[in-house]
């Protein structure tokens, strides 16, 4: 089952499924299934090609973000603690100078930041531990520890919570935190495209949340940026069609 799960993760990025679709369509000639074999060939390069496209890009992770669409910090309830799920291990805007949590629109971290010097909460928690062969000094809570303090929030106001290397782990550890420091009202920071499946695992551990989502790009000024296939448009949508599936496992799960 797990072996069957990586593969089925590894083909949602746009290129893998393109790679084995080409593979089954050789496989197709080889037997004289000419007519389906080139229309496999046609649907592998397509897949990717119209994915790559950064307005396609856009609209198939729209699907997901419009659920939860970014708020103003200063709209936010009062809470015992703002919660940051990880999703970075390298900030380069700590390579700018005078940068500040309001300079940053598409940072969680920023967002969290924001939160905290509106009064939301007198607490911030870090919560991710990251691929890091369980050396905590590299977990990404510590990684965000060092860039938030650079936004204004000081190390006194910090908790961490440095085990959790999945959504379900940031959920469970967090519950975990709440109960030993008291809190009861929480409000989660993930971007938008992560809020939904974060959402359903938070309330499953029995957290009380309000989402605080961000956005994770910016507006398209030129066509050529809207329409010129890239890279990054593909990765884009790889990440949107994974979200997707792991949407739905986490809702059927028990």
């Amino acid at each position: 089952m797990q072996a069957l799960q990586s593969l089925l993760v590894a083909l949602t990025y746009p290129p893998a499924l393109t790679a084995a679709l080409l593979i089954a369509a050789a496989l197709m000639a080889l037997i004289r299934w000419q007519r389906v074999a080139v229309a496999t060939a046609v649907l592998a390069f397509a897949w990717s090609g119209v994915l790559a496209i950064p307005s396609v890009s856009d609209w198939v992770r729209g699907r997901i973000e419009r659920q939860y669409p970014p708020v103003d910090e200063a709209t936010l309830p009062q809470a015992d603690a703002i919660v940051v799920l990880g999703g970075a291990t390298h900030f380069y805007w700590l390579e700018r100078q005078n940068v500040t949590a309001y300079d940053l629109e598409n940072s969680r971290l920023a967002a969290g930041a924001r939160a905290w010097l509106a009064g939301k909460a007198p607490v911030v928690v870090l919560s991710g531990g990251g691929d890091n062969g369980g050396n905590e000094a590299a977990s990404e809570a510590r990684i965000m520890e060092h860039a938030i303090q650079r936004l204004g929030v000081p190390r006194k106001a910090l908790l961490l919570e440095t085990k959790s290397r999945n959504t379900r782990d940031n959920a469970r550890y967090t519950a975990e935190l709440a109960d030993q420091h008291g809190f009861h009202r929480i409000l989660l920071v993930t971007s938008s495209l992560h809020m939904p499946r974060a959402v359903i695992e938070f309330r499953r551990a029995g957290v009380d949340i309000t989402p605080v989502p961000v956005p994770e790009s910016g507006k398209r000024e030129r066509w050529t940026q809207r329409w010129v296939p890239s890279r990054r448009a593909l990765w884009r949508s790889g990440r949107a069609i994974k979200e997707m599936g792991a949407i739905v496992m986490a809702r059927l799960r028990n």
